[in-house]
């Protein structure tokens, strides 16, 4: 097989694996559509509900509400191929437009997040592996505490001490660099045990490798070791967990928006659910999809980047 086939192959393979995930992602919303209580002609009628039999069924034929389930799962798919996620049942607005409004905070505090942790988790790894035990026993059990302990919790924390005690960081908002510190910290926390773990981990099986010993015989000092040759050897476990949690990120901000009053998806999911505004919940976990397939092929596009001897020849 020519190079050119491995990587035609390889990329029909991705694409393979990205239409089946939005597949099944696509199909599980339906269903949950469909199994959620409560009717969505209620909803459209808003609070007061005080439409007439004749109105709800008016409803309901301009919704398709009424047809066969197998029907209107085809009608979605359809809508789904061709980028089209419906209109909100309640603000009447169609969904993209929703999300879209409210996705850059989200965004501002999952980069900054994902950065953050990603820095600690080098830093942490690099201070600690190979080390003497009695400190990568603490490292590893502030890691463990951090990995295992609840966003909320820890946002709360964060506000009482930093916000209420300590007036440093403003309680709510999304408004300037200061309103990013708390949220940003406690979405890192748990990304950053995991990863300083699984990095350190590396790091320690490449220390004993042959090509550090040709480092340190070339006069390379103990951190350039670690940071230069070490490092990039240990990068790739990291990158497939970065890959993994940043699918995640989407969820973990919908939480860390709501404890620290932030604007963004967290917010718009919290009203959707209150509200059984299912189109909406639909196309956050539609996005989160997305995003899940994305960054898996980022990640691995990457990998020969990092590793020189993943390069095929």
């Amino acid at each position: 097989m020519t190079r050119a086939a491995g990587i035609a192959r390889a990329v029909l393979a991705r694409l393979g694996s990205a239409v089946a995930v939005m597949a099944g992602a696509a199909t599980l919303a339906f269903l949950a559509l469909r199994l959620v209580p409560g009717d969505p002609v209620s909803v459209l009628l808003g609070p007061s509900n005080a439409g007439s039999p004749a109105v709800r069924a008016q409803i309901r034929r301009e919704y398709g509400f009424d047809l066969p389930v197998a029907e209107q799962y085809a009608r979605y798919l359809g809508r789904l191929v061709r980028g089209d996620l419906g209109e909100s049942y309640q603000l009447q607005r169609p969904v993209w437009a929703l999300i879209g409004d409210q996705l850059m905070p989200t965004v501002q505090l999952a980069l900054a997040a994902l950065v953050l942790a990603v820095v600690l988790a080098v830093l942490s790894a690099l201070a600690t592996a190979g080390r003497r035990p009695a400190l990568r026993a603490v490292a590893s059990v502030a890691e463990l505490i951090a990995a295992s302990t609840p966003a909320y919790w820890v946002g709360i924390v964060l506000l009482t001490v930093f916000s209420f005690r300590l007036p440093v960081f403003p309680v709510a908002g999304a408004d300037g660099l200061a309103a990013l510190v708390l949220p940003a910290v406690t979405l890192a926390l748990p990304l950053t045990g995991v990863m300083a773990q699984v990095l350190r981990e590396g790091l320690e099986a490449a220390l004993g490798q042959p090509f550090v010993l040709t480092a340190r015989s070339r006069g390379a000092g103990q951190w350039a070791v670690r940071a230069r040759h070490a490092l990039r050897h240990a990068a790739v476990p990291l990158l497939t967990l970065t890959g993994w949690l940043t699918g995640s990120l989407i969820g973990g901000a919908v939480l860390v928006e709501t404890v620290f009053g932030r604007p963004g998806i967290g917010s718009l999911v919290l009203q959707a659910v209150t509200a059984k505004d299912m189109p909406v919940v639909i196309g956050v976990v539609l996005l989160s999809a997305l995003v899940f397939v994305v960054i898996s092929t980022v990640v691995d596009l990457l990998y020969p980047v990092i590793d020189p001897r993943l390069r095929s020849a």
